[in-house]
């Protein structure tokens, strides 16, 4: 009996060679090559020319019009022009590097040609030419990524007769209902009609299949992960004074926005259930995160626990600190910090007084993490600037207490299909309005040649006493990339201002050590001008900087030059940023010219997410980013908010775990691995 699972060699024409060849593309099966989907169609349809966009991809038939014309250049190269007569246009035809067309090319056959239509010129530069009518099998064809000797022709040829042999083994996964509801097509009908398509619109409803059907598939993973790691943490149900906590906001030196009382609400609903807290707070830079740490802490304070913030750097550890000690001034609060500079007694005695209960909140670096560090009571778990930690570094921060709560929060913020979808097993809280008052950062996109200009410009604020970032792109010089690097800007801003300031120098070669006393220079004001690479991104709060002046600034993403621009802007006296870019590519002038728009980071990283995809969006691959073979993330976020909701619904309903019509779903998730152990009824 025939089986999904057989060997490629059952299928005819695949002989031993060829199957090495599609094994090492990681194709051992038939449901293997099924599953291989085509990357693109080429489009065989004849279409009138008028209809036609420039650099589109088009086929027409027609009359060969004049004697085809063959020039030869460099080594091998040759060109070959002729005309074409197609129906009441007469448009030239470039053939590249076929000099063979030239004698079976003649005057007044009908050939059909395809390629890419040049509008300006009315030029087709051919890809195929058919010497005779247009008769192709199939106007729409497949293009599928190969390998070695494999032909795409040999692809097609191979997939239609796995199709062909194997159609009828296709067992549909999706339930009737959900089928019905939004009338998709059968998985057998969509797999075949992704491979052999007969028209665009059968393309696009077989396509809408299996965009559903990914989303669908990885939100159940999610949702029930979700769902299993909620009910099997066991949490604290912290019981507190509401008017205490109450009266704790209204002595607040300035009124909370509607949306930090939005996420503050959101939090103490999971503060006060029996199950843990796992959710991710996004704010932009200044929207007022700190604060909602100090109440959500304060609340478990009040509870009888304590409360821990991680942060990346010892800087960042110590401004949290400070504001916190603020925040807390006469509420007996005790807080103290711990980062690898606390040392011997004074280590030795605050890890003794936080067992103790002593410390209501421990504030430091990893060392919060270390082994001989011991809470009495931990009740909640901070972590700022969440993506800079490891995941086994916030679980051993979590193991510090009997399944504290964890809050991580990020000042990057993340689009919201990237969120549902890496951050899908966690709640997600948005603080989405900036506090009243703050003066929005200026930001200018200006030309290299003007760099005289700014430099003046620097010089005028930092005699009214402010300070200045100038952000590079390299650290040293690279012949590869012709980029502004940090030590040559150094150097240079060094001997523009000679001993009327100082410019300091960071950049992540440095030792750590050396790294923070830079730093704190700065912030200080012992230093004027910090030229940097990107490791001040995160992390670094100095009211008195006004400047923002980044090199290259075309090489960045926006979430990237929307997180550097956020470390001015933080006092207040007026800011700006300055982006020094010569762009190239369109793309790079459409970052620019959004830079300068708009300075709300969720706008932003929408766009971004948009111009550079969802693999490259945190500035390197990340191992958590899904790989879908059908759907996009970005362009098919619909579909993933209706996936997502439908997920979260079947998950948390009993039919879902006992009806048959989704036995196959089941099966799925337990062969993924996400039911291990679990009972299914």
């Amino acid at each position: 009996m025939t089986s999904l699972q057989d060997s490629l060699s059952n299928i005819r024409g695949i002989g031993q060679e060829t199957q090495l060849t599609l094994n090492e593309m990681g194709l051992y099966t038939v449901q293997d090559l099924l599953g291989y989907f085509p990357y693109r169609y080429e489009d065989y349809q004849l279409r009138d020319l008028t209809e036609v966009g420039h650099e589109e991809r088009v086929t027409v038939e027609g009359k060969v019009h004049s004697e085809p014309s063959l020039t030869y250049f460099g080594k091998k190269k040759s060109r070959l022009t002729f005309r074409l007569l197609a129906g009441r246009y007469l448009i030239k035809a470039v053939c590249f590097n076929r000099p063979y067309y030239k004698n079976k090319l003649e005057l007044n056959a009908i050939v059909t040609i395809s390629g890419k239509w040049d509008k300006h010129r009315q030029t087709v530069t051919v890809q195929e030419i058919n010497f005779g009518p247009h008769q192709k099998q199939h106007d729409i064809e497949p293009v599928y990524s190969v390998k070695g000797r494999l032909t795409v022709k040999m692809m097609r040829k191979f997939v239609a007769a796995a199709i062909h042999q194997y159609s009828e083994q296709i067992q549909e996964n999706l339930p009737a209902s959900l089928l019905h509801t939004y009338k998709l097509q059968s998985k057998k009908e969509a797999v075949k009609t992704l491979h052999i398509p007969l028209s665009h619109e059968q393309l696009k409803q077989s396509r809408r299949r299996f965009v559903y059907e990914e989303f669908l598939l990885f939100q159940l993973k999610m949702q029930a992960l979700r769902k299993i790691q909620r009910e099997h943490s066991k949490g604290v149900a912290h019981h507190f004074d509401e008017t205490l906590l109450l009266s704790f906001i209204e002595k607040l030196p300035f009124p909370l926005t509607s949306a930090q009382k939005r996420v503050i609400n959101e939090i103490k609903s999971d503060l006060v259930s029996p199950y843990r807290m796992n959710r991710l707070l996004q704010g932009d830079v200044g929207s007022g995160k700190t604060v909602v740490a100090a109440i959500s802490l304060y609340a478990v304070i009040l509870s009888g626990h304590q409360g821990a913030l991680m942060v990346p750097t010892e800087i960042l550890a110590e401004q949290h600190a400070e504001s916190l000690s603020t925040l807390f001034e006469n509420t007996g609060i005790q807080i103290a910090l711990l980062t690898s500079s606390v040392k011997g007694k004074k280590r030795k005695e605050l890890v003794s007084r936080l067992e103790n209960g002593e410390i209501n909140i421990l504030v430091g670096t990893h060392a919060l993490i270390q082994e001989d560090v011991n809470f009495l009571k931990l009740g909640l778990v901070i972590t700022d600037e969440q993506h800079r930690f490891g995941v086994g570094q916030r679980r051993l921060l979590r193991a510090k207490g009997m399944n504290p709560d964890v809050l991580f929060m990020t000042a990057t913020p993340i689009p919201r299909t990237l969120a549902i979808t890496v951050f899908g097993e966690m709640d997600v809280s948005i603080i989405d309005e900036m506090p009243s008052g703050r003066k929005k950062i200026e930001t200018y996109w200006v030309k290299h040649q003007m760099l005289e200009r700014i430099l003046n410009f620097i010089e005028k604020e930092v005699r009214k006493g402010r300070q200045a970032y100038v952000i590079c792109p390299l650290i040293e010089e690279s012949e590869k990339l012709d980029v502004q690097n940090a030590i040559d800007v150094h150097s240079m801003l060094n001997s523009y201002f000679g001993s009327q300031m100082q410019v300091a120098l960071m950049h992540g070669k440095l030792p750590p050590d050396e790294k923070e006393e830079v730093m704190r220079k700065f912030s200080e004001n012992n230093s004027q001008i910090l030229v940097s690479t990107t490791v001040v991104e995160v992390g670094v709060n100095v009211p008195n900087a006004t400047i923002m002046v980044i090199y290259d600034a075309e090489r960045f993403g926006l979430s990237q030059l929307h997180q550097l621009r956020g470390r001015v802007g933080r006092g207040s006296d007026q800011s700006y940023c300055i982006l020094l870019a010569d762009p190239k590519s369109e793309t790079g002038k459409e970052r620019m010219r959004i830079m300068t728009e708009t300075t709300d980071g969720f706008v932003l990283s929408e766009k971004d997410l948009e111009l550079r995809g969802p693999g490259d969006f945190f500035g390197r691959k990340q191992s958590g980013m899904p790989e879908f073979k059908v759907a996009d993330m970005v362009h098919d976020y619909r579909a993933l908010e209706v996936a997502r909701s439908d997920a979260a619904k079947l998950i948390h309903s009993e039919a879902f775990w006992k009806a048959s019509d989704y036995a196959l779903l089941r099966n799925y998730l337990q062969e993924s691995g996400v039911l291990e152990g679990e009972k299914l009824d």
